[in-house]
């Protein structure tokens, strides 16, 4: 069973116990207010919900940017009819928290993109199902969200996409494919928000879009520039990012597979397209830099749907109005040298990055492949103490997430975040492809990954005051 974190009085002291507590009044200050402005309102509905009054608020806020006309989901709920026809299952999806899908535990409050119903709602829900999924005066439907018919970002300042279309066969595996696409920037961008685009979605499992800047190429006959020198006795700089060498990704082997394309390092992950998340904004007063020259490389996952179809998938960036307070950089810690016997059902593997100075994290996601199937990461402080920042007891590999905090994570000097991911490589996973097989690291489906990606800024390089401050 995966531990939880402790709030006791030790986690009381910490920074995000301390966020926790504070999350939890807010709440309860405002349940207490709801209740003093609408005591009859809430009273009324309590005894038998209806659609119009009670259960379509909830769905057009949590439900419906996925479960409408053109969305990924498999039907509408903005209209009655729809949401009475599937109610068993709705019904379902709340009460095992399947929908909407959000795999972390832990109070709500503390990651700002928590797609998770509140104890409240989902009651309201399953009440007004076994009160017999009753209209109520469709009269008074609120308003129904306006979706894009294109781009959830609004138009973007720039497109950068596939240069040409990919056929997806009608039936058969497709192998992982990239594209490495130019942006063509001539000057460093800062990106506020970015959207993945799939050409035909039917077709597209996955994307990752990765992000390099491609060495410089020197100039022939020029001769390279001395580094400046350092004062004498001076030490080199230490690495913001410190890294156990332990984990990294051992030197590829000579490869007897000729049917499959080698590991690449395609740069560093910024954006995904999996159901639900495939846009990423970053919080106010940060934006990510897209140095002049930068490559992506489009890592696309096809799966055939019976029909033969043609993809050109984009990225859609979204410029932020002037330079940001602080630079948020993308970076990704890794244990590429995980090792997962045929047949073992809870492998255990590690991973770590440590600071050399104080920085704060906006945001976190774990990936591995089809064994993985839970994670855990903890903030590992330099006076021995530790704390649970994220909990995910059922990862999926087909709804990865980026956990947004509500309020960045504060990692001192000294400090680093620790992660383990559990691995199910048996009989029993019946997403396994091969439990026969030992599995090592790699970008294929059928290898594993231990991956983060992470978001972070770093105090002392602040660009520019906070807005309102000299």
């Amino acid at each position: 069973m995966t531990p939880r974190p402790r709030l006791g009085r030790r986690a009381r002291r910490s920074p995000l116990g301390i966020r926790l507590a504070q999350v939890a009044g807010i709440g309860a200050a405002v349940v207490v207010v709801v209740l003093a402005r609408h005591p009859r309102s809430l009273a009324a509905r309590s005894a038998e919900p209806t659609f119009a009054e009670d259960v379509a608020p909830i769905l057009y806020k949590n439900c419906v940017s996925c479960h409408r006309s053109g969305g990924m989901a498999p039907f509408t709920l903005l209209d009655y009819d729809s949401a009475k026809a599937n109610a068993d299952e709705m019904r379902t999806a709340v009460e095992k928290g399947i929908m909407p899908p959000w795999h972390a535990e832990g109070p709500h409050g503390v990651f700002r993109n928590d797609r998770r119903l509140s104890d409240a709602d989902k009651q309201t829900i399953l009440r007004w199902i076994d009160a017999g999924a009753k209209p109520g005066d469709l009269n008074n439907l609120p308003p129904k969200p306006e979706f894009p018919t294109k781009w959830s970002i609004g138009t973007p300042d720039a497109v950068v996409g596939m240069s040409d279309e990919f056929t997806v066969p009608a039936s058969g595996t497709v192998e992982y494919q990239y594209f490495e696409v130019p942006t063509n920037f001539t000057e460093d961008r800062w990106v506020q928000a970015l959207e993945i685009m799939p050409g035909a979605r039917e077709v597209v499992h996955h994307v990752l879009v990765y992000a390099k800047v491609p060495p410089a190429q020197p100039i022939a006959g020029a001769s390279a520039p001395a580094a400046a020198p350092r004062p004498a006795g001076s030490p080199a700089p230490r690495p913001l990012l410190i890294r156990n060498p332990a984990h990294a990704i051992p030197p590829d082997p000579p490869r007897l597979d000729t049917l499959h394309p080698p590991p690449r390092q395609i740069g560093t992950l910024i954006g995904t397209e999996v159901p639900g998340n495939s846009v990423l904004e970053f919080p106010k007063g940060t934006a990510l830099r897209l140095r002049a020259g930068t490559v992506l490389t489009f890592q696309m996952h096809y799966t055939a749907h019976g029909h033969e179809m043609k993809d050109r998938t984009h990225i859609g960036f979204r410029f932020a109005k002037e330079m940001p307070e602080e630079e948020l950089f993308a970076s990704q810690f890794l244990n590429g040298a995980l090792t997962l016997p045929a047949g073992a059902k809870d492998v255990a593997v590690p991973a770590e990055i440590g600071v050399s100075e104080p920085v704060k994290i906006w945001g976190i996601m774990p990936h591995t492949h089809l064994r993985g199937v839970r994670w855990q990461y903890k903030l590992e402080k330099p006076d021995g103490t530790s704390e649970v920042i994220l909990d995910v007891p059922h990862y999926d590999f087909n709804w990865q997430t980026y956990y947004m905090f509500a309020t960045p994570l504060d990692v001192p000097a000294g400090g680093k975040i620790a992660s383990m991911a559990w691995y199910d490589n048996s009989v029993t996973n019946t997403h396994n492809p091969d439990p026969t097989k030992e599995v090592k690291w790699g970008d294929q489906t059928w290898e594993e990954m231990q991956y983060t990606g992470f978001l972070y800024t770093v105090p002392s390089r602040r660009l520019r005051p906070k807005a309102g401050h000299d």
